[in-house]
């Protein structure tokens, strides 16, 4: 609906006080004064709308700049995954059977972890450390987005229609649920299509190209996903998926209570009236990406388990 400002004096105040005027909405097309509370509220519901569409576009920036700079440890993860390489970390700590106070357990394993990626740049070059990246930011950018988009609209139409519009960790934690399904919902097609592609070429490799590729590229996957077993055929694994709901799910009720943390802190800091330090500047610049990345690590310690057992 279309309007146009008008300024109308409040009844019974002072004729020359510009302070007792007041800036009303008036509808071209009815001539009803739409009041400024309800016009705020129309304004901040177009700027969420907006802003959620930023955490889209945020989201897929986020999620590919991640996926590239972690692209070497990505490698490294899936091959310690492999059985391959854990039979020959077996053997190796078999030659060095020693046993190990928690500290040096942990250094070792920092060390084996450095050697492995030392010996893939060595014997494979540095393209090897990037090896799946494309297929992998097929899946990671549209995944990173369709979160953030999720995340932020539905943690605030849950606070807006069932919480009095106040945010709580119990929204939190139902808008990280929400967005995590809805991800793995639309995205599972790609990882099924990612997945059924890797095993069809370590199937050709391994045969030593006695059996042929069954998949010439991924459209040609998904017409014969499609054509032999049905729209179905594309939704396989999600049960296993949606077991990694519990990861985005942690992740974003952790991250959300750091931040209200460190929200307070700056708050106190203002009312306190004192001068900043040097560390509260550096708390300030930090303290948000230090809330993601620890938030991140904690709820993937928690839920690796998943990881493994999908992988196998």
């Amino acid at each position: 609906m279309a309007s146009a400002a008008a300024a109308r004096r409040i009844p019974g105040s002072s004729s020359n006080k510009v302070d007792d005027e007041m800036e009303l909405v008036q509808s071209r097309e009815t001539g009803e004064i739409i009041p400024e509370s309800c016009n705020q509220t129309r304004q901040q519901k177009e700027n969420a709308f907006a802003k959620s569409w930023a955490h889209f576009v945020a989201g897929g920036i986020g999620g590919m700049t991640a996926a590239t700079l972690t692209a070497p440890l990505d490698v490294l993860k899936t091959r310690l995954q492999s059985d391959f390489y854990q039979a020959q970390l077996q053997a190796t700590r078999a030659a060095h059977a020693t046993k190990m106070n928690p500290v040096r357990a942990a250094a070792y394993h920092f060390q084996e972890t450095g050697q492995i990626l030392a010996a893939v740049y060595r014997v494979e070059g540095p393209r090897a450390l990037f090896k799946g990246l494309g297929p992998n930011l097929v899946g990671v950018v549209p995944a990173r987005s369709i979160n953030f988009f999720t995340y932020g609209n539905g943690k605030r139409l849950i606070a807006d229609y069932m919480n009095g519009g106040k945010e709580a960790p119990w929204v939190h934690l139902a808008a990280g649920t929400l967005a995590g399904v809805v991800t793995s919902t639309m995205t599972n097609p790609i990882w099924m299509v990612k997945t059924r592609l890797q095993l069809d070429k370590s199937v050709a490799a391994e045969s030593g190209g006695v059996a042929t590729r069954r998949y010439k590229n991924s459209w040609d996957c998904i017409k014969q996903v499609l054509r032999n077993e049905g729209i179905k055929g594309l939704y396989k694994g999600m049960s296993a998926s949606y077991l990694g709901v519990a990861e985005s799910t942690l992740q974003w009720t952790m991250y959300e209570r750091m931040k209200k943390t460190l929200a307070q802190r700056e708050e106190r800091i203002v009312l306190s009236g004192r001068e900043r330090t040097w560390w509260d500047s550096t708390v300030g610049w930090m303290g948000n990406a230090t809330a993601a990345g620890g938030a991140k690590l904690v709820a993937a310690i928690l839920t690796y388990p998943h990881e493994v057992c999908c992988s196998n």
